[in-house]
């Protein structure tokens, strides 16, 4: 099993988590959900002499994918993303771009689908569809070392909003239960705001 490091960073004006996941071993690294502050990100990524291959979205929102494009054009990197996301990605209506005053798109290089397994920075990392808050949203799981990148499907005794286009209460508490707290106790939650939490401790809220 690979040792990871994972670097939590905190950026935009609604406090996104983004992450550097990297192979301890080889410094390969693999970045979730870069919302802002690409000055951030690079910089960090250069204090660990990174090797960044991949840009992982958990969903389309603006604040999780507003660095994106930058991000990619610095590393010449691929862009992963859910397919039932795509509509989320490409309209600003939608992922809320417009609302705040930037109205941008973004297209992914690779669209995923749930099962799928990403191997990067020598990782498998297993894609778990939980529509909800979006769509599309999707959650990134590395079964070997116990670590799940939940994005806005569930935070530390919470969960992502829903009343935004193409979400659903319904289809979140369904993603949670039955695609999430399925998962082993100790798996690490690496959520897309606040603070990482585990399973084991949010199958008491639900």
């Amino acid at each position: 099993m690979a040792k990871i490091n994972i670097v939590q960073m905190r950026v935009g004006e609604i406090v996104e988590n983004c992450y550097l996941c990297a192979n301890a071993d080889t410094k390969e690294c693999f970045i979730v959900d870069p919302g802002d502050n690409a000055r951030l990100i690079n910089l960090r990524i250069h204090e660990n002499n990174y090797k960044p291959v991949a840009i992982l979205l958990t969903h389309g929102h603006w604040d999780h994918i507003g660095a994106a494009k930058e991000i990619k054009k610095e590393y010449d990197i691929p862009i992963i993303a859910s397919a039932a996301e795509e509509k989320v990605l490409t309209d600003p209506r939608v992922n809320l771009s417009s609302m705040f005053g930037s109205s941008f798109i973004l297209k992914a290089d690779r669209l995923v689908n749930d099962g799928d397994v990403l191997e990067y920075a020598g990782l498998k990392i297993k894609v778990i569809a939980t529509p909800g808050h979006t769509c599309g949203s999707v959650c990134f799981y590395i079964e070997e070392n116990g670590v799940l990148f939940s994005g806005d499907t569930l935070f530390a005794a919470s969960y992502g909003r829903t009343d935004f286009p193409t979400g659903s209460t319904a289809a979140l508490f369904n993603s949670i239960k039955n695609k999430l707290l399925v998962l082993p106790e100790d798996t690490i939650v690496y959520a897309g705001h606040m603070e990482a939490t585990s399973i084991g401790n949010e199958r008491s809220y639900f």
